[in-house]
């Protein structure tokens, strides 16, 4: 797959200039399109308000009649990291509100699929006591039957969620969803957690306004002790950080790293070998976000959601340690399925110029919990929109897909259009811009990949086949400091659509070697005689590449790192793109 380092071009605004930030950061910020101090801040007071949100009114009218009742409250969350977390901040405000009857469900992936279905509502009609409201979260925009059933069987529904809405909505009582039709609350990149958290806040402002809490002998809730579970769940779930997903992250870093996160989040970091002080925005995606999705892809997110939930250093440790042990049995399985794709495509007659733009591929043996994994790195490995398929049933019948897209493609789009044209090629489909599943008869599966193929080279142009490294520019040796490193490190928080600084440059080289199996670690100099050198590493190289004994000087994409070694810190460079450059 062909690279090619694109520079961001912006300059500081006078604003910019004039508030005292080190020229590293004006730059980097004026690349990200902030233009004054004002985007920058991420005090809680300047979250947008939550009265914009579109049915937001009706939501709370439930709530507050369910806690005035003591009603039975389902909780339906769904099985990734911002479900968990979304599940676990309804039940934790909610009860700290005053309400005794409250409960979760999450659907097992492999019993039941995503969302409020019929099926998950004829488990909850068997639980006792039997629901009275069923409050969704990170899902229900889509779920019409599952609603529908629902208040067949006397059930109230409250929808939370942010995904897309498709052409029909479900009939709920309530249904609060910044993307949904009509609803003008500013900022469309709220993940489920944010929405709920939302919706809590506004909860607890009308029960305090009713005086609630003063008639119950409650202490009135700090709903701020919640954001490490929002910023968790915000970054895991890879929204947009916007200015007010910013500042939810922020903030529950901002907890995490002063001690203050629950024994949940804790004892993740403990397993991991994370201090929590030292944490950041990124660390939740890469560190704790896998963690506890891995529960959700192999068995069942109810441990992940009870590890949130413990308030015993005991539990908390143990279900951390076994989301660990689930994390490492999903890299296992990931890594066979990895090879076993690789395989599978150099066994065929495509090379990398003749694969098909929409590459899609399927292995009965395969497990459909981390079909979504090994679609991301074929996506990342040939950049191209990719499928994977695994059996949904036993007797392989039919198959589920798992789709990951590139700039370029909004992959829901894509599906829509193939079902459009194809009727009945599919059997259901769902997601956004850059992911999505679907599902259908595994008979269909050739005929599918030639429609995706088509529908993908119409879509899209060849020049998007070539991934794009975007890069903050070029750094002079003076630059290359560990100040700055540090100073960029704490500038965040770094995530979707405001990402982690990365710079571009030539090098000579001094040094390389392969450390543990595929990690390049690599000594560079900004001069030929090697006056000033850095120290470098570049994670899961291509061993047959690298070590490259004729480069001399290469040309890389790299973010500054503050690297700790038997405590001393030195500068290290994190490297993306390795290139040998042709004197």
């Amino acid at each position: 797959m062909s690279k090619t380092i694109v520079r961001r071009s912006a300059q500081p605004t006078a604003a910019l200039q004039a508030c005292g930030l080190p020229p590293i950061l004006q730059r980097v910020y004026a690349a990200r399109d902030i233009s004054s101090p004002e985007q920058l801040e991420t005090g809680l007071k300047h979250l947008i308000p939550p009265q914009q949100l579109k049915g937001l009114e009706a939501a709370l009218d439930l709530l507050e009649q369910a806690l005035e009742q003591q009603q039975a409250v389902l909780i339906v969350g769904d099985f990734d990291a911002d479900g968990a977390t979304s599940t676990s901040v309804a039940l934790t405000a909610l009860r700290s509100f005053g309400l005794q009857q409250v409960d979760f469900l999450v659907p097992n992936r492999f019993d039941f699929g995503y969302g409020l279905t019929p099926e998950i509502v004829a488990v909850a009609e068997q639980m006792q006591p039997t629901p009275k409201l069923l409050v969704t979260v990170d899902n229900g925009i889509a779920s019409v039957a599952g609603v529908a059933q629902a208040q067949q069987a006397g059930m109230k529904v409250l929808v939370t969620d942010h995904h897309l809405a498709g052409n029909e909505l479900p009939k709920a009582e309530a249904i609060v969803n910044p993307n949904q039709p009509g609803c003008r609350f500013p900022s469309k990149n709220l993940a489920g957690v944010g929405v709920i958290f939302y919706v809590m806040m506004a909860l607890r402002s009308r029960l305090r306004a009713n005086g609630w809490f003063e008639r119950q002998g409650i202490a009135e809730p700090n709903l701020a002790e919640l954001l490490d579970l929002v910023a968790l769940g915000t970054v895991a779930d890879v929204v947009p950080l916007d200015q007010n997903n910013r500042i939810l992250v922020q903030q529950g870093v901002q907890r995490i790293r002063s001690g203050k996160a629950r024994l949940g989040i804790q004892s993740l970091l403990e397993v991991a070998g994370r201090e929590h002080h030292k944490i950041s925005s990124v660390d939740l995606g890469f560190v704790l976000g896998p963690r506890l999705n891995a529960a959700g892809r192999l068995d069942d997110m109810s441990t992940g959601i009870h590890c949130l939930l413990s308030d015993n250093p005991g539990q908390a440790r143990e279900l951390a340690q076994a989301l660990d042990d689930f994390n490492k049995d999903r890299k296992s399985i990931e890594q066979g399925m990895q090879k076993e794709a690789y395989s599978l495509l150099e066994s065929t007659e495509f090379n990398d110029d003749e694969l098909p733009w929409g590459l899609c591929l399927y292995n009965a043996d395969w497990h459909q919990g981390v079909i979504g994994i090994l679609a991301s790195r074929l996506k990342d490995k040939y950049h191209r929109p990719c499928i994977v398929f695994a059996n949904a049933d036993d007797e392989g019948r039919e198959i589920k897909g798992s789709a990951r897209s590139v700039p370029g493609l909004h992959i829901r789009d894509a599906l829509d259009l193939v079902a459009t044209r194809h009727p009945g090629l599919l059997s259901k489909f769902g997601g956004h811009a850059m992911a999505a599943g679907m599902s259908f008869a595994a008979e269909n599966f050739d005929d599918f990949s030639r429609a995706f193929d088509e529908v993908v080279k119409e879509l899209m142009d060849e020049s998007s086949l070539t991934a794009q490294v975007l890069s903050d520019g070029e750094l002079s040796q003076q630059d290359l400091q560990l100040d700055n490193a540090l100073t960029l490190k704490s500038a965040g928080p770094w995530g979707q659509n405001f990402p982690e600084p990365e710079f571009d440059g030539c090098f000579f080289l001094q040094q390389q070697r392969i450390v543990g199996e595929r990690h390049l670690k690599l000594v560079l100099s900004t001069d030929p005689a090697g006056l000033h050198c850095i120290d470098a590493i570049a994670f899961n190289v291509d061993t047959a590449q690298w070590p490259n004994a004729n480069a001399r000087q290469v040309s890389l994409a790299y973010k500054l790192d503050a690297n700790e070694f038997r405590g001393r810190v030195t500068l290290q460079l994190l490297v993306s793109f390795i290139e040998a450059v042709q004197n």
